[in-house]
């Protein structure tokens, strides 16, 4: 069920999902209150688990992570013990920056970040070593138009 937030919580998220490094007295200014009421607006959407961990955004080119693959999967394998040790090996892979179930034609997509062509090919051998997998398909991303964190609020 989802969390009960009204304008003054949507605006508390839209700025902290924009900039958490901002100070209390910074986020309020910018929202219109005060900071108490807006240091227990944050502290209730944690215990509502509305605010999860925070965390710093890496730029991936600045650390030479300049090829973006998306992977599509597709298995013949469906049961749950399979589905554990595939699920074990992506959390174990750091490349792995985000894994999606699907439902159609494809499994399973799988969003990794590695250096070059070279690099998703070890990654590739890893993983089909690790677990079987009827089909794999990797997509090169030439440019990244649009990527963000935020959440419409």
């Amino acid at each position: 069920m989802p969390a009960r937030l009204d304008d003054l919580d949507r605006k508390i998220l839209a700025e902290l999902q924009h900039d958490a490094d901002r100070s209390l007295d910074e986020i309020a200014r910018r929202v219109g209150s005060s900071k108490t009421p807006v240091w227990n607006r944050i502290r209730r959407m944690k215990a509502q688990g509305v605010i999860g961990r925070q965390t710093v955004i890496v730029d991936p080119e600045a650390l030479g992570l300049e090829a973006c693959f998306f992977v599509l999967i597709r298995t013949s394998e469906h049961e749950a013990e399979w589905q554990r040790k595939f699920l074990e090996v992506l959390k174990r892979r750091p490349e792995v920056l985000e894994a999606h179930r699907l439902a159609g034609d494809i499994d399973y997509i799988l969003k990794v970040r590695v250096r070059n062509a070279r690099a998703y090919d070890t990654f590739y051998q890893a993983l089909i070593s690790e677990v079987r997998i009827y089909n794999v398909t990797a997509l090169l991303s030439m440019e990244e138009i649009k990527a963000t964190t935020v959440l419409p609020v």
